[in-house]
């Protein structure tokens, strides 16, 4: 008895502990996590601003590659600059073959932020006195590439440069300058509207004679380097030669008054949907219908924080996403709890039952979250704009769905039988 009623404290206290952190946040120095208000960003859809929306004006004849290499360098490019504006709740996504939507929380004048974010990328290759040694019209391509750079043979996160004829001339003058350098200067800022990308430096012994002399180079990103950090450095030199213009062709102010009716309306819709639950799963199956809406609140308040921790946007589809994972939690109780009174109708005792019955209830479970995960997983990678916003919360709240309902009741349940409730009508048998 002293064991279970040790797993209920804990339990409690982590319920209270989530519970605290959503509302007023956590700060323990090393770690620490913002509340819901402050930590979640709200999308365009719930709190207002602007969404401006531009079309590539692609040449005849462009090759299709061309395009793709073009529209992932300008997402990029703009991302930047609503970073360098402070914009970091912004969303930019491709809408289209041709299309790119930015979403400004919290902006009004949608005119405003057109002429802050303009169309035109300078990217620039400057050395430590600021003196400009190439520019993205030098460059004929930037790739990222997953290989060996050197005689080690290891595979690195890096950038292939390929250069104009101009370009070539102006990047082995600008090695060789560079790599003469004296002290720790030995560097070629790679930079776009002043601001500073990337910091590669020049080796001395290697080029200080000559300069690179070739058709291409290499950017290292070091160790630590990562995929999607070399493919936003490659998109980022890429925006400076595009390979065609962007027009802005739709300007939209969203209202803030809906979006607070609709934030307002939706958790309200969520609460009532939480609040039925936890009285159907009481009525129906009693003590484990209690069970599992400790289980369930448990969920809510640990989702709330991983949404703090992660900084995930939400928006409308995403709450809507929230309210489907907290009937899918349901969902994997209401087989485990059918599966239990099976066997206790069999004549099993109640702690074999349970274990039974969860043996039984789980593969189905883990095999329809799985399918649910990658749905989420295709909508996250091939989705847009909201649809990501939902694709996150129905990924998120499936892992902790799945994670809490198979350890956290089962926990509360071998608790419920070491308190002695053992009678097979409080498990409504």
């Amino acid at each position: 008895m002293k064991k279970s009623v040790i797993s209920i404290v804990v339990i409690f206290a982590l319920i209270a502990l989530f519970l605290t952190t959503a509302l007023c946040g956590l700060n323990l120095g090393v770690f620490s996590v913002e509340s819901a208000a402050d930590g979640i960003p709200l999308g365009l859809d719930l709190v207002g601003g602007s969404e401006i929306t531009y079309e590539a004006q692609i040449p005849d004849g462009t090759a299709s590659d061309a395009v793709t290499t073009g529209m992932n360098s300008a997402i990029a490019m703009l991302r930047q600059r609503l970073d360098a504006l402070g914009y970091t709740e912004a969303s930019v996504y491709q809408s289209g073959e041709k299309q790119i939507v930015v979403e400004i929380p919290n902006v009004d004048d949608p005119e405003e932020a057109v002429q802050q974010l303009g169309t035109t990328a300078v990217v620039e290759f400057r050395d430590a006195d600021s003196t400009v040694w190439l520019s993205g019209s030098d460059i004929a391509s930037a790739n990222y590439q997953y290989s060996a750079v050197d005689d080690t043979g290891i595979a690195k996160h890096h950038v292939v440069l390929s250069f104009t004829s101009e370009g070539r001339q102006k990047f082995t003058e600008a090695t060789k300058a560079v790599a003469n350098r004296s002290g720790n200067d030995n560097y070629l800022e790679i930079v776009m509207d002043d601001e500073i990308i990337s910091m590669p430096y020049v080796s001395k012994i290697e080029y200080s004679a000559t300069g690179i002399d070739s058709d291409s180079a290499i950017i290292t990103l070091g160790n630590n380097a990562t995929a999607d950090g070399a493919s936003y450095l490659a998109n980022i030199i890429s925006a400076g030669q595009l390979p065609f213009t962007l027009n802005c062709v739709k300007l939209q102010a969203v209202g803030a008054s809906l979006g607070e009716r609709s934030l307002d309306t939706s958790l309200m819709a969520g609460l009532i949907g939480l609040l039925l639950i936890m009285l159907f799963m009481i009525f129906t199956y009693r003590v484990m219908g209690a069970i599992s809406c400790v289980s369930l609140a448990m969920y809510a308040s640990l989702f709330v924080v991983v949404l703090s921790i992660g900084k995930v946007n939400l928006s409308l589809p995403g709450i809507a996403g929230i309210i489907l994972t907290m009937g899918m939690a349901v969902d994997a109780n209401v087989i485990i709890y059918e599966r239990i009174q099976e066997e206790l109708r069999a004549g099993k005792t109640l702690r074999s039952s349970i274990d039974t019955g969860y043996h039984h209830a789980v593969t189905a479970i883990v095999d329809a979250n799985i399918t649910t995960m990658i749905a989420a997983a295709v909508l996250w990678w091939k989705g847009t704009g909201t649809i990501i916003s939902f694709a996150k919360a129905l990924m998120i709240g499936t892992i902790l769905s799945m994670i809490i309902m198979l350890i956290v009741t089962k926990i509360l349940l071998k608790a419920a039988v070491g308190l002695n409730i053992k009678n097979p009508k409080a498990y409504r048998v």
